[in-house]
């Protein structure tokens, strides 16, 4: 019997067209999930594609996360042609460069309407046959950035910070009503979102060099870490935060000069 078995379990997935979701959505189907891609726009169609090419199941949803309406709809459809969700994955996200004194507050308010209330939103409506069953699973993807604050990124970090609490406030509160709620908080890895970084002269390199892994962490890291937590091996386990940057984040006491403790 396999450690982690989601067959028969359907697993939605926001923002599941390209990088990380993407990694998701394909560990979740290695596992026998019925897999649910949602995306903006027709990446996430090719995604199911694959997934159905390699003989796993998945199907493929045009949705706005920031849209009531996109949400419910899609919704509707997903319980109608799949099944009821019993997994969640809150992915979907993005990012604006610029301080906090130059930030605009529209850029401000689109950050947080994609970053943190599309997150409620989604449990709200795709969680809603999970509490009707007593029984599911929640996981949302945040940042190390949710408890080290990334300079220059508009609300990116407060909104990151902002799943963390959220989650946790599910799990309190949906926990006696049998849904799981749980982060998985990447760091260092490498996606078509900050793809542009990384080509950078150098970066790769210098990044590389601050994890005690000593490598830059891969979508499917991530993916490994949600399927954990979105599986029964997990049933404990809620209102928690998995970081996976490789370590980086426990550095902190290494950039303090301390003589004597040098590395020999």
């Amino acid at each position: 019997m396999a450690w982690i078995d989601l067959s028969a379990k359907v697993a939605v997935v926001t923002g599941g067209g390209a990088g990380i979701g993407r990694a998701i959505a394909f560990a979740l189907a290695a596992v026998g999930a019925d897999v649910v891609v949602l995306d903006r726009n027709e990446a996430g169609s090719a995604v199911a594609a694959e997934i159905r090419e390699q003989g796993g199941r998945a199907k493929f949803f045009v949705c706005d996360v920031t849209s009531d309406e996109s949400v419910a709809r899609v919704a509707g459809q997903v319980t109608a042609e799949v099944g009821s969700p019993a997994i969640l994955v809150n992915n979907a996200g993005t990012m604006l460069p610029g301080g906090l004194d130059a930030t605009s507050l529209s850029d401000w308010d689109k950050i947080l309407s994609l970053n943190l209330t599309a997150y409620l939103r989604c449990a709200r409506v795709f969680g809603a046959p999970m509490l009707e069953q007593r029984a599911g699973a929640i996981v949302h993807v945040a940042s190390i950035a949710a408890s080290f604050p990334q300079s220059y990124s508009g609300a990116y970090s407060v909104s990151k910070a902002g799943i963390v609490m959220l989650s946790r406030q599910l799990a309190v509160e949906w926990g006696p009503r049998g849904v799981r709620s749980n982060v998985v908080s990447p760091g260092m890895i490498r996606t078509p979102l900050t793809e542009g970084i990384y080509q950078a002269p150098g970066v790769h390199e210098a990044r590389r060099a601050l994890v005690p892994a000593q490598r830059i962490g891969r979508p499917e890291d991530i993916a490994d870490a949600v399927v954990f937590l979105a599986s029964e091996r997990t049933s404990y386990i809620t209102g928690e935060e998995i970081v996976v940057d490789g370590g980086f984040t426990r550095t902190i006491m290494g950039v303090i000069p301390r003589p004597g403790f040098e590395k020999s």
